[in-house]
């Protein structure tokens, strides 16, 4: 399960895994990573990035696949902070179910959201 919060807002959303996608702010290209929710915290397993340049250069070891970088960062959190901007639009969240959705589909816009795994005494 994860848990959006913004402002005063709590949102939980049933899924194990989640890409969550946005346009680079100076580039204008797509950037996207995919984490699975594990053992209560999120999972980085993949990222990937089309293009490079603007402090968005590939790391060593990044292959590149259909027109993007891509690579398997192996990064623990837990939790994850996504700053709200004017010049890059809205993240996408897509659920393991499919359902992708802006951020803002869930929670009202022009605030930072923080990403947790959560735990509802109703999933068991």
């Amino acid at each position: 399960m994860l848990c959006l919060t913004s402002a005063a807002t709590t949102v939980m959303l049933l899924s194990g895994s989640i890409t969550l996608s946005w346009d680079h702010s100076v580039e204008k290209t797509r950037w996207q990573e995919h984490y699975r929710i594990t053992d209560g915290r999120l999972h980085l397993v993949e990222a990937s990035v089309q293009g490079s340049g603007a402090g968005m250069e590939p790391p060593p070891g990044a292959q590149l696949e259909q027109g993007a970088w891509r690579w398997q960062p192996d990064l623990w959190l837990e939790q994850l902070t996504l700053a709200s901007s004017e010049f890059t639009g809205d993240y996408t969240l897509c659920l393991d179910s499919g359902l992708c959705r802006p951020l803002g589909h869930w929670l009202p816009p022009g605030h930072s959201v923080t990403l947790t795994p959560c735990y509802s005494p109703e999933a068991n």
